[in-house]
């Protein structure tokens, strides 16, 4: 985010690139005087960086511009010993295509059920054989030189159980963890019950992470359907949102691409999503259809909803073009609105 430009250039921006639109305005509402319009236009412009509290950070330069990422599209099966090994095989195929950074989906070791998620359950803080399937991601991030991140998988930690993803940098050290933080509890009466909050415990913590691909904001499923998540990590400088995911045959089709887009519209970043692969004999059918959303909240690639892997290239030099074509993010009213990032502002008072 860019610093206020000085009110003179306000002034002479508004006289000028914005002369059709006074024109018109006054022409609607002609009890307004030009000189009142100029101060409510200079009002609302000088108060944009209050719309965020605290205010915004700057958007970072990255460490590389240009990347390939891969989105893993797995099909999950009971067996969790097969569910880690074809994990890694996916892996190991799109980091030989090119891929610096691999998203898996939700729950990608386990079948999707509250049965089953205290019995897949691994304790990641122990790690090694307490938790085999992190233990392969630090592997093969390591070995591979790749950042991962993890999808998610059922964690116990003590008496609870959490819907946890984890990212691995290229040294293969857990760089974060996420929590997922909105409980999947929905009753569509005929058509889609579950409560995650039956077996889960919620997150308590935003997570964005600087990876060796950029600064990312991470979410689970869920937690892309609440734009207030989105905002905050874009708030603090996200070049890009990974939601691994696993919508349904209800929500999928009506959602699933929906969200992704208006999550990318409305910060004007990347957003990777990936899901397991459907498989219509489970309990909890997939929708599938793994995408990466531009920040235009184009459609760069997706897929249907069989087992793939999707490769695609992000150039975050779109990010900053987007926001000089768009400039909404120094146009938001923050005399009339504001979206408060409490973790920050309770940090900075401590």
């Amino acid at each position: 985010m860019q610093n206020l430009k000085p009110q003179n250039t306000i002034i002479n921006l508004s006289y000028s690139s914005s002369e059709t639109f006074d024109v018109s305005f006054r022409k609607r509402n002609p009890s307004i005087s030009r000189k009142s319009l100029l101060f409510t236009k200079i009002s609302a412009m000088s108060t944009s960086h209050q719309a965020r509290v605290p205010p915004p950070l700057p958007l970072p330069p990255p460490p590389v511009t240009k990347f390939k990422i891969a989105l893993c599209q797995l099909l999950v099966t009971a067996d969790k010993s097969r569910n880690i090994f074809h994990a890694r095989e996916a892996i190991e195929e799109a980091a030989n295509k090119g891929a610096q950074l691999v998203l898996l989906p939700e729950i990608w070791n386990s079948p999707y059920s509250n049965v089953s998620f205290p019995i897949y359950a691994e304790d990641i803080e122990l790690g090694g054989d307490a938790s085999p399937s992190t233990a392969m991601l630090s592997e093969v991030s390591q070995n591979l030189k790749i950042t991962i991140v993890g999808g998610s998988i059922p964690e116990r930690c003590g008496d609870r159980l959490y819907n946890t993803c984890c990212v691995f940098g290229t040294d293969g050290k857990l760089k974060a963890k996420h929590r997922k933080i909105h409980l999947f509890d929905i009753d569509i009466p005929g058509q889609m019950t579950f409560k995650e909050s039956n077996t889960l415990t919620a997150g308590e913590n935003p997570t964005i992470v600087d990876t060796d691909v950029g600064r990312i904001g991470i979410g689970i499923c869920y937690d892309i359907r609440f734009q207030e998540l989105a905002a905050i990590y874009a708030a603090r400088g996200a070049h890009l949102l990974c939601y691994p995911g696993a919508f349904n045959m209800t929500t999928g089709p009506l959602h699933w691409e929906l969200l992704q887009r208006a999550r990318a519209a409305d910060n004007q970043l990347y957003v990777a999503t990936c899901s397991p692969a459907r498989d219509t004999g489970s309990g909890y059918v997939a929708w599938g259809h793994s995408t990466l959303v531009g920040p235009f909240g184009e459609v760069l690639a997706t897929t249907d909803h069989e087992e793939t892997i999707v490769i695609s290239e992000i150039d975050y030099s779109l990010i900053e073009q987007r926001r000089v074509y768009l400039p909404f993010i120094k146009q938001r009213r923050g005399d009339l609105y504001q979206l408060v990032d409490v973790q920050r502002l309770n940090a900075k008072s401590t």
